[in-house]
C-alpha cells in the first residue's frame, strides 16, 4: 500500500477533479469577504450569550448552562470558519496536508459538539417537562461533568480522519468535497448526524404531545397558568434553535451523503450555498434568544450600554451590575407592595402567607443592602 501524505493538496484536489483557483477571482473575493463578515458577527453574538449567562444569575440553571454551551459550539464555529477563510480560495494550495486536516477538524468538531449539545438539551428538557418543572435538578457537577464530556466526544470526532480514517494511502475512495477524506466516513458522519436529527425531532414531538395534554388537566390558579406559560415559552425557544440547525445543516449533510455514494452526482454545484446555510446558523442563535427571551434581551442591553452607563455614573458606588443588592431588593419592595394592595383588594385570608412571605424577602433585602452600604 503506497501513501501520498507528502504530496501537495493540489495533487489531491487534481485527483478529484475539484479545481482550485492560483489567481483571486471576483466569486473568490465575494465568498471571503462575506465570510469574514459572518465570522465576526458569528463571533460577537455568541460571547454576548455566554456572558449574559455568566453576569445574570436568573440564567444560572441547567438548561441555560447547556445553551451557554450551544452558544460556545457556535463561537468555536465562527472561530473555525474564520480560519477556513484564511485558507481558501487561491490559500488553499500553500497548505501542507497536516494543515488541511486540521482546518476539516475544526468545522467536524464545532459540528459535533453543536449537535450533541442540542441531544443533551433535548433530553433534559424531556425529563423537566415531564414533570412540568421549569428547570432540571441536575448539579452543577454534572453539568460540568457532561459540558466536558460532550467536547470530548467533539474533539474526537474532529480528529478521527486526522487518525487513520482517510483517503490518503487509499486514493480510490476519496471524496469529491474533501478531496483527503474517505467516503465510507462521510457516510457515517452524514448518517449518524441525521439519526441524531431525528431522534431529536421524535424527542421534541412527545414532548409536545405530552404539554398539550397536560396543559388540558391543569387548574385555573393564577401561578399555575404563568408556570405553564414560561414552560412553554421556554420550549419553543428550544424548538426554534433546534428548527433553525435542521434547516440550515440538512441540506450539507444530504450532499456529503452523496458525495460519499454517488460518484456521478455533482455535488460541487451548491458545495458553497449550502456552507454558507451551514455557517447562518452559529449568529441565528441569539438572535433566537432575543427574540424569545425578555430577561435574556434586557441582559444584552445592560451589556452593550455598560460603558455608556459607566461613564454617565462615574464616581458612583453602584455601577452598572447585574441582579446587584440594590436591584433585588427594588424587585422585593415592588413584588412585595403588589402582594400586599392585592391582598387588600382581594380581603382573602388563605393567601396571607404570602404577603407575609414579600415582606419578610422585602425586610431582607433591605437589611442586605444596607449591609453593602455600610
Amino acid at each position: 500500500m503506497v501513501c501520498y501524505d507528502n504530496m501537495s493538496i493540489e495533487f489531491f484536489y487534481n485527483r478529484s477533479m475539484k479545481n482550485i483557483s492560483k489567481t483571486w477571482q471576483p466569486k473568490d473575493i465575494v465568498v471571503v469577504s462575506l465570510g469574514f463578515s459572518v465570522c465576526f458577527f458569528v463571533i460577537f453574538a455568541n460571547i454576548l450569550v455566554m456572558m449574559a449567562i455568566f453576569m445574570n444569575r436568573r440564567f444560572h440553571y441547567p438548561i441555560y448552562y447547556l445553551l451557554g454551551n450551544l452558544a460556545a459550539a457556535d463561537l468555536f464555529a465562527g472561530v473555525s470558519y474564520m480560519y477556513l477563510m484564511f485558507h481558501t480560495g487561491p490559500w488553499t494550495i500553500r497548505l501542507t496536508v497536516y494543515q488541511w486536516f486540521i482546518r476539516q477538524g475544526l468545522i467536524d468538531t464545532s459540528l459535533t459538539a453543536s449537535v450533541i449539545n442540542l441531544m443533551a438539551i433535548a433530553l433534559e428538557r424531556h425529563q423537566t417537562i415531564f414533570t412540568m418543572q421549569l428547570h432540571s435538578k441536575m448539579t452543577n457537577h454534572r453539568v460540568v461533568l457532561l459540558i466536558i464530556g460532550i467536547w470530548l466526544i467533539a474533539i474526537v470526532m474532529g480528529l478521527v480522519p486526522t487518525m487513520g480514517w482517510n483517503c490518503v494511502c487509499n486514493m480510490d475512495v476519496c471524496s469529491t468535497m474533501a478531496p483527503l477524506y474517505s467516503r465510507s466516513y462521510l457516510v457515517f458522519w452524514a448518517v449518524l448526524n441525521l439519526l441524531i436529527f431525528m431522534v431529536m425531532v421524535a424527542v421534541y414531538t412527545r414532548i409536545f404531545i405530552y404539554v398539550r395534554r397536560k396543559n388540558h388537566r391543569m387548574s385555573q390558579h393564577t401561578s399555575q397558568v404563568k408556570h405553564k406559560e414560561t414552560v412553554v415559552n421556554l420550549m419553543k425557544t428550544v424548538v426554534l434553535i433546534l428548527g433553525c440547525f435542521v434547516v440550515c445543516w440538512t441540506p450539507g449533510l444530504v450532499l456529503l451523503l452523496l458525495d460519499g455514494l454517488c460518484k456521478s452526482c455533482d455535488v460541487l454545484t451548491y458545495e458553497k450555498f449550502f456552507l454558507v446555510m451551514a455557517e447562518c446558523n452559529s449568529f441565528m442563535n441569539p438572535i433566537i434568544y432575543s427574540y424569545r427571551d425578555k430577561d435574556m434581551r434586557n441582559t444584552f442591553k445592560r451589556i452593550l450600554c455598560y460603558a455608556c452607563r459607566s461613564s454617565q455614573q462615574t464616581g458612583e458606588h453602584s455601577g452598572v451590575r447585574f441582579n446587584t443588592l440594590e436591584q433585588e431588593a427594588r424587585r422585593a419592595r415592588d413584588g412585595g407592595g403588589e402582594q400586599v394592595n392585592g391582598e387588600q383588594e382581594n380581603g382573602e385570608q388563605e393567601n396571607g402567607g404570602q404577603v407575609n412571605g414579600g415582606k419578610v424577602v422585602l425586610k431582607d433585602a433591605d437589611k442586605m443592602l444596607e449591609d453593602s452600604e455600610s
